[in-house]
């Protein structure tokens, strides 16, 4: 064997070696199996129409996945991200509705997510009360204050209405006439987020404070202002995905988006995150979400009730929680 041979097979192994002792492949491997499932199960499973469907169908729980992905890795929870959801889509469908133009009534729909994720990160870090009861609280005041300025009826978009065209672009519109843009948005998020957590100052601190937060602030890391930032970017995520939700459908109403937190926060933990902080990653959490979407495509192309997905989806959460556990009480017996 030559000496360049050699070099050559080392570095394919090496990202090779990486990838199998990470802490999503494991996660990874479910995902291929229940690929090679799915497509011995269906004919048409694996076919590009019906794979670009549910890279559409995952989309909006992916882009919140990502913004829920900083909070827990601060060790964190955020159970508001749906109501956020709706709020942000109901702002900006009344805006559009009354005429504004749907650029800035979209603008006004992100803010409206960035600044509950910032209540949300103030009453955490200011008042210094649980995120588990914040985001409980907030989940109701957010979901009520949707249905209070919407009086409580469903708001509709009419394509004859100006700019409601373009406006639908966003959320049914296809990049070179075949990819979702939806889709398109939740890949960017994802880079975004990767790249974010692993090249910046900000990623390292992000695990620092949940892997020991006093030990992060000893050395100089500003605990809450890292807290502060994961809060309102997943405030900002799940606003994204409210308009996009709003720009797909032209429909929202106050109890839109109910039950989707749940659903992001597996996603986040089946991709590997752990559940009390400090370990994950933004790929872990992608491969999460098409996990769960894949799961559900199969389920949906065997005629599976939705009640039975439900407790599908819920035993596969328990596993995955107790399979984060398990290896955590192994790592300290080591």
């Amino acid at each position: 064997m030559t000496t360049t041979t050699a070099s050559a097979q080392r570095e394919f192994a090496l990202p090779l070696r990486r990838m199998l002792h990470a802490r999503e492949a494991g996660v990874f491997a479910a995902l291929v199996l229940l690929f090679v499932l799915g497509s011995v199960l269906s004919p048409s499973f694996a076919q590009s129409d019906n794979l670009l469907s549910v890279g559409q169908q995952v989309s909006q729980m992916g882009i919140m996945a990502i913004g829920v992905t900083f909070v827990i890795l601060n060790g964190e929870i955020d159970l508001s991200v749906g109501s956020t959801y709706a709020l942000s889509a109901i702002s900006t469908g009344i805006l559009i509705s009354d005429g504004w133009s749907w650029v800035w009534a979209a603008l006004v729909g992100l803010a409206v997510g960035a600044v509950a994720g910032l209540l949300n990160g103030l009453a955490v870090v200011v008042l210094g009360v649980p995120s588990f009861i914040v985001t409980l609280g907030t989940l109701s005041v957010f979901r009520g204050v949707a249905l209070l300025i919407s009086d409580g009826a469903p708001i509709s978009l009419s394509s004859s209405q100006t700019g409601v065209a373009d406006f639908n672009l966003l959320g049914q519109g296809l990049l070179f006439g075949v990819i979702p843009m939806q889709f398109v948005f939740f890949a960017v998020i994802a880079v975004a987020g990767a790249v974010l957590l692993s090249r910046s100052r900000f990623g390292f601190n992000t695990y620092a404070v949940g892997g020991n937060q006093e030990a992060a602030r000893l050395v100089g890391v500003n605990v809450k202002r890292v807290k502060l930032t994961a809060f309102v970017l997943s405030g900002f995520t799940a606003a994204l995905a409210g308009v996009l939700g709003l720009s797909f459908l032209s429909y929202v109403q106050g109890v839109t988006g109910q039950g989707m937190e749940l659903t992001v926060i597996s996603a986040v933990i089946i991709g590997g995150a752990a559940l009390f902080g400090g370990s994950g990653t933004i790929w872990g959490t992608v491969i999460g979400v098409a996990f769960i979407g894949l799961l559900q495509n199969i389920l949906n192309v065997k005629g599976i009730s939705s009640f039975w997905q439900t407790v599908v989806t819920g035993l596969v959460i328990v596993a995955a929680v107790a399979a984060d556990t398990w290896q955590r009480r192994r790592k300290s017996r080591a």
